[in-house]
């Protein structure tokens, strides 16, 4: 059984959408980096989309760990020409489309971004691949909320809308394990 330890990216105190716009994040709470540290299996394998974020949050649980290449396909959902605008602004531009995206997500997209599917499906393939090639690991891997939320739908076989109501706090884990059964739910969004 591979073991998937998903942990979303420190805070980045943004108001607006944040997708694939490199924003740094707020890790100067060192006693909770220190109690995720402690959560995480040591001596597991750890992956990060490459969104600085997500680069910095792995880099700070890194220290007994084996740290492999960042993972492009594990970033955030690309919000096109919605990212760096506040929801409000969004939803006066794009009514239909903005409401349309959040209550029947699937193959909506933003202008000039992608879909939930499109975003499951890349995620998917490096999930997929990983776990194939690391059979019976533990992978910590640090990514973004949309992503986490692909996994969650996936191993719990909801929708894409159900999946959406659960809450992933900045550096919370998400545990997610692989069989030969197939996938299996574990505990979202524990705050260690």
């Amino acid at each position: 059984m591979t073991t998937w330890h998903w942990v979303r990216h420190g805070p980045t105190h943004e108001k607006n959408f944040v997708g694939w716009r490199d924003v740094p994040a707020d890790l100067s709470d060192v006693e909770q980096i220190a109690r995720l540290n402690a959560h995480l299996p040591q001596g597991a394998l750890l992956i990060s989309s490459d969104l600085i974020r997500s680069v910095a949050t792995a880099n700070a649980i890194a220290a007994t760990r084996t740290r492999l290449p960042h993972a492009r396909d594990l970033r955030e959902f690309n919000f096109g020409d919605w990212d760096g605008k506040h929801f409000s602004e969004v939803s006066e531009t794009h009514p239909d489309l903005s409401r349309a995206y959040w209550e029947t997500p699937g193959d909506i997209a933003p202008p000039g971004g992608e879909s939930w599917n499109a975003a499951a499906l890349r995620v998917c393939r490096v999930v997929d691949a990983m776990t194939h090639a690391h059979p019976d690991a533990h992978i910590i891997a640090v990514a973004h909320i949309g992503v986490i939320l692909t996994q969650v739908q996936r191993a719990g076989a909801m929708t894409p809308y159900d999946a959406l109501g659960h809450t992933i706090d900045n550096l919370s884990v998400t545990t997610i394990s692989a069989s030969d059964t197939g996938w299996q739910l574990g505990r979202v969004n524990h705050c260690p």
